[in-house]
C-alpha cells in the first residue's frame, strides 16, 4: 500500500498474533539512507554503488517482535524517522541497486525465520509467489493525520494535515 496506509502497524499486529517477527522493508531503505548521510558525502555525489557500500554497515537484529535495523552495531530506530532521512529516502529508494539490496535482506530473513513482511513491493518484487498478499489503502487525509499524530505526539491542525496530505500525494505520484 501507499505511504502511511497502515502497512507497518498492521503487519506488526499480525506478526505478534501469529507469534512471528515483523520485517519492515521501508526501515531498511531508511537505514541505508542514514548510513549514506552519516558518511558526510554530499548528496549530489551519491551513486547507487556508494549507497549500497554504505548499506553494508546495516544489519537486521531480532527483537521480541521485530527485526530492528542497526547501523554500525547500534539501533537506528529513532534516527531513521528524522526529517533529513525521511526527506532523502525517496532518492535512495529509486536506485535499482539499493532496491535489490533491500529485497535480498528481506528474503534472507524470511528464509531463516517466520516473519510478516511489509513494504510497497513485497507482493510484486520480493515475494511474487506468496500465497497471501494484502494491499492496504487509506484516504490521503487520514494517512496524513495518522503520520503527523505519530511524528508530533499531538493532534495536528487542519493546516498541518493539508500540507502533509499534499506531500503524501506527491510522494505517491513519484513512487
Amino acid at each position: 500500500g501507499p505511504a502511511a496506509s497502515g502497512k507497518s502497524s498492521t503487519a506488526q499486529w499480525v506478526a505478534v498474533d501469529l507469534g512471528f517477527r515483523h520485517v519492515d522493508s521501508g526501515a531498511l531503505y531508511r537505514a541505508a539512507t542514514a548510513a549514506a548521510l552519516r558518511s558526510g558525502r554530499p548528496l549530489a555525489e551519491w551513486t547507487p554503488g556508494f549507497v549500497v557500500e554504505q548499506s553494508s554497515r546495516v544489519t537486521l537484529v531480532p527483537s521480541e517482535t521485530s527485526f530492528i535495523p542497526h547501523l554500525d552495531g547500534a539501533s537506528v530506530v529513532e534516527e531513521i524517522r528524522s526529517t533529513e532521512v525521511t526527506r532523502t529516502t525517496p532518492l535512495v529508494a529509486r536506485m535499482p541497486e539499493v532496491r535489490q539490496w533491500v529485497n535480498a535482506q528481506v528474503r534472507a530473513v524470511a528464509q531463516a525465520h517466520d516473519v510478516v513482511c511489509d513494504g510497497r513491493d513485497m507482493g510484486t518484487a520480493v515475494f511474487p509467489d506468496a500465497e497471501l498478499k494484502v494491499f492496504l489503502v487509506a484516504d490521503p487525509w487520514e494517512r496524513a493525520r495518522r503520520r503527523l499524530t505519530q511524528r508530533l505526539s499531538r493532534a495536528p491542525s487542519d493546516e498541518e494535515i493539508a500540507e502533509e496530505t499534499d506531500r503524501l500525494v506527491q510522494r505517491d505520484a513519484a513512487d
